[in-house]
Order: structure tokens, then C-alpha cells, then sequence
């Protein structure tokens, strides 16, 4: 029951961060993004300077670089979500008449919904019959519980020793983005199939904003 808390904790924190302070969240996001991105060039540009001109190396460089790029994958799904950025192909769904196309809009938000939940826990759709169980949640619990540590990413020494910690890093620590992610993903939806009730914006896609914005840019870089 720890992460399904932690999970509503944050998503109401999120929700009210939003209501109150939008811009803060945005720029909060874009940090984070950016921080996992500036991590992993930083530490894959020393690994090659120091294997290549001193010979040494950390040994679980790969496997903190891998980590961080699976959340960045995990976190910027939400923020894709959130901002529009998803490509997606439309050229169909243009065609249709106006209801219809919101209809569509809304049918294929409605997915992405469906998509973060039942990765999230899948154990729900056995009341609809489905022969279906587990989800990040039960992953990341068993992980949790069972306390086993990575292949080669470790805690310093001063680390374990100030704080009795175990030489490997828990599995559980690395794969906390897994439920997270999904859940964020799961919430953006959830926003994006209300402003497309209220016809606050089109689709969960980018569709031809994405034009718009590269044609705005050719005109930003000729000036």
C-alpha cells in the first residue's frame, strides 16, 4: 500500500501546484527533464575520458546512464501528454465532420487513459472477466520487499555508513519512476480528455500544431 499512497499524495499535489501555480510546474518539469538529460551526457563524457586517457572508469556508469534514460522516457511521457508534443497520424481523422472528429478525439484520449491504468495495475479487469493481474504497481512492490540490489550501481561508502545502507543500490530505487510515470501519464490524459470536452484543444497529439510551431521557427531563424 506504500506506493498507491505516495501515487495520490503526489497526484493532489500536482493538482493543486497546478491550480495555483502553473508556471512553477511547467518550468519544475522542464528542470527535471533537463537535469536527467545534463546527467547522462556529463557522466557518459568523463566514463570516456577517463577509460580512453586514464585507463579507469566507474564500473556502474552504463547501468546509472540506462536508469536515467528509462526515466526520462517514463517522466517525459506525461509531459508530452501535457504539452502536446506526441507526434501522431491524423490525415483521417481530419476528414470527419466536426462532431465526429471530437468524437475521435475524445475515443482515442479515453485510450491513453486506459493505456497508463491497466500498465499501471491490471488486476481491475478481472471483474470484466479478463484473465489479467500485476502492473508496475505489483512490480515495483516486489522489488520493494524483497530489497535486492542492481548489478552494479552502488551506494558510496560514506553513504552506507552514515545511514546503514546496503552496498548495492535497491531495485526498487531505480525503478520508482515505473509506477510514477505511469500514473503521471495516466493523470495527463485524464486532463487532456477534459479540454477536449470543453474544446480547450484538439487531440492528445501534437497533429498540426507541430506544423505550426516548425513554421514558426523557419520564420524566428530568417529573421
Amino acid at each position: 500500500m506504500v506506493m498507491p499512497l505516495v501515487i495520490l499524495v503526489m497526484l493532489g499535489l500536482l493538482f493543486v501546484a497546478e491550480r495555483f501555480r502553473p508556471a512553477w510546474v511547467q518550468r519544475a518539469e522542464e528542470n527535471f527533464l533537463a537535469l536527467l538529460l545534463a546527467t547522462m551526457t556529463l557522466v557518459s563524457f568523463t566514463q570516456v575520458i577517463a577509460r580512453y586517457g586514464f585507463n579507469t572508469g566507474w564500473g556502474g556508469a552504463l547501468e546509472f546512464t540506462r536508469i536515467l534514460f528509462a526515466w526520462m522516457i517514463l517522466f517525459g511521457m506525461s509531459y508530452g501528454i501535457k504539452n502536446s508534443s506526441h507526434l501522431g497520424v491524423d490525415a483521417l481523422i481530419h476528414l470527419f465532420p466536426k462532431s465526429v472528429f471530437k468524437t475521435a478525439a475524445l475515443f482515442g484520449a479515453v485510450c491513453g487513459i486506459l493505456y497508463g491504468v491497466v500498465l499501471l495495475s491490471a488486476d481491475w479487469l478481472q471483474f470484466f472477466g479478463a484473465n489479467t493481474k500485476g502492473g508496475a504497481l505489483v512490480y515495483w512492490t516486489k522489488f520493494y520487499n524483497a530489497g535486492i540490489g542492481l548489478d552494479d550501481l552502488r551506494y558510496p561508502v560514506w553513504f552506507q555508513e552514515m545511514f546503514g545502507q546496503q552496498e548495492r543500490v535497491q531495485r526498487w530505487v531505480a525503478y520508482l519512476m515505473l509506477p510514477l510515470g505511469l500514473a503521471l501519464f495516466a493523470y495527463r490524459c485524464v486532463q487532456a480528455t477534459v479540454q477536449i470536452w470543453r474544446g480547450e484543444r484538439g487531440m492528445i497529439v501534437a497533429s498540426h500544431e507541430a506544423e505550426d510551431l516548425v513554421a514558426e521557427n523557419k520564420i524566428v531563424m530568417k529573421d
